[in-house]
């Protein structure tokens, strides 16, 4: 029996990953269903840091191949939002204060992904990119969720094809739907409209 992609080392993986998001096919974004282009790398928790590197190699062999990748960091935007309305010192001396069920009641009273977040990430969509990374799904976590982010997307990201990395598994059954589980244990919430990248067929 053949091992499912998912379940190959990592090296293995890679090669995956860049033969298809070097296809034709991916890149016009044929994908079943005329559904949106989103996509999802799962990948083990441990694995986080090796990912990252995967991450930097993929986006220089994709350039050698005249495909520019266009990533971003739900992290990093987060904090660049926080500092631009002069919060993100108040966000730090505020959580060392609160349990993290209060802090993250805080943070969301303060800070909502349609309203600030998905115009963020719509004016970084207007620079030229064939694929659209979206990282940091772990260190927004549980202040952000990430089929929270992707529902606010849907209506922003439909014309090119985005890859999300996601330190957990995407557990998709015909009988329970699918569901993206942070860390292989936290179930945040079921999403549909992905599709697994280990999944996609390449020649």
């Amino acid at each position: 029996m053949h091992k499912k992609v998912s379940d190959l080392p990592l090296a293995k993986r890679e090669e995956h990953l860049l033969k298809a998001l070097t296809s034709r096919r991916f890149l016009d974004n044929k994908v079943p269903g005329n559904e949106v282009p989103f996509f999802i790398c799962p990948f083990a928790p441990a694995e986080a840091l090796a990912m990252e590197q995967v991450q930097k190699r993929l986006q220089n062999r994709l350039k050698v191949e005249g495909i520019e990748v266009l990533e971003i960091n739900l992290y990093d935007l987060t904090v660049e939002i926080l500092r631009e309305r002069e919060l993100w010192d108040s966000v730090l001396e505020a959580e060392p204060q609160h349990s993290k069920d209060e802090f993250r009641e805080l943070f969301q009273q303060i800070f909502d992904p349609a309203q600030e977040l998905a115009p963020r990430v719509r004016e970084k969509l207007a620079a030229p990119h064939d694929i659209f990374f979206l990282t940091g799904i772990g260190e927004v976590f549980p202040y952000i969720r990430s089929h929270t982010v992707l529902n606010n997307l849907l209506s922003i990201s439909k014309d090119k094809p985005m890859l999300m990395f996601f330190p957990g598994e995407y557990r998709q059954s015909a009988s329970q739907g699918s569901s993206l589980v942070l860390f292989g244990q936290l179930t945040d919430d079921q999403y549909y409209r992905a599709f697994n990248i280990f999944d996609y067929h390449v020649n």
